[in-house]
């Protein structure tokens, strides 16, 4: 799938730029602590997301849903079996739930807590978000486009029998976005990807991603994959940028994608964009430094409202 040029004039009239959230990793699990699923639901990691909406109504957060989350651990412990050349591709390299026991549908209270958060989308992130191998967060690899699409199916279906709503989106685990993934994504009913990072390239109207997943795509605009079937958003600003980096990316009329995690630590892993104290602190500091400097010229959609203007446009 060959990118085409970035689109020239994906802004509403009188909009300068545009600012999105998007976080990654939520499951039931997420609802009270990292991996201990029940509880009160605005107790757990997701609180900060309540908190980033209240303190900023006009945020839009997409937030990643994987419909079947099977990881309990995120750093390897493959064993024995993983130190044997050919089987090591083979077998799984973490820990996991039991099958199905995070899956979306089978936790009404988590589907009825995400319907009714304001000025939320939910959008799908993987299946599993899981894989056999040392890659085992990378779920898309080697696949065909019929196996990829016959799993984008089956987690459609999890939301849907949920009664999730979700908008048409995809993040796909590890931001990797092998060519059968793509071509499945292209032929489904979904219309955005979210699949390149790059937090260190400089901000010009030309710059291309050269960091995590799709490289060689825009930086700051969003852009076709496929001509007017996938539309490419790309994270370029996260808990490490500084606030100087989503200024230079309004100042180009490009798009200030930032991305979270929904938990700082889990599974025995800390990540860096973890949403908690701190990077809370920070998204609101940078939000009110945008608002302050260009006020109502400024755009905060949410990912898919972004994909329905450009569709229409």
């Amino acid at each position: 799938m060959r990118p085409t040029a970035p689109i020239p004039s994906w802004l509403p009239p009188g909009k300068k730029g545009a600012v999105v959230l998007s976080i990654d990793d939520v499951h039931p699990a997420t609802s009270r602590d990292a991996y201990e699923a029940g509880g009160d639901l605005s107790g757990g990691a997701l609180r900060f997301v309540e908190r980033l909406i209240e303190q900023h109504p006009e945020l839009r957060p997409t937030l990643f849903v994987t419909p079947d989350w099977r990881p309990r651990g995120l750093v390897p412990r493959s064993g024995l079996l993983g130190r044997i050349p050919f089987v090591r591709r083979h077998v799984y390299w973490t820990t996991r739930h039991a099958r199905g026991a995070m899956r979306v549908d089978r936790h009404p209270g988590f589907v009825r807590y995400l319907n009714e958060l304001p000025g939320v989308e939910i959008a799908m992130h993987g299946l599993h978000h899981l894989h056999r191998g040392p890659d085992f967060a990378v779920e898309f690899q080697r696949q065909s486009a019929r196996s990829c699409a016959a799993m984008i199916d089956r987690g459609l279906a999890i939301f849907d029998r949920a009664g999730l709503r979700h908008a048409h989106g995809f993040q796909p685990p590890a931001w990797n976005l092998p060519p059968g993934l793509a071509e499945a994504l292209a032929g489904s009913s979904l219309r955005f990807v979210s699949s390149a990072r790059d937090l260190c390239t400089e901000i010009a109207p030309e710059a291309l991603t050269a960091m995590s997943g799709l490289k060689g795509v825009s930086l700051i605009f969003p852009q076709w994959l496929s001509k007017r079937r996938l539309l490419h958003f790309t994270s370029n600003f996260q808990a490490t940028s500084e606030v100087q980096r989503a200024v230079d990316i309004v100042e180009a009329g490009g798009l200030v994608a930032i991305k979270a995690h929904v938990f700082k630590h889990g599974g025995g892993h800390t990540m860096l964009d973890g949403l908690d104290e701190t990077y809370c602190a920070f998204l609101d500091s940078v939000f009110d430094t945008l608002k302050r400097r260009y006020g109502d010229s400024l755009w905060w959609p949410s990912m898919g409202e972004i994909a329905e203007h450009v569709y229409q446009s």
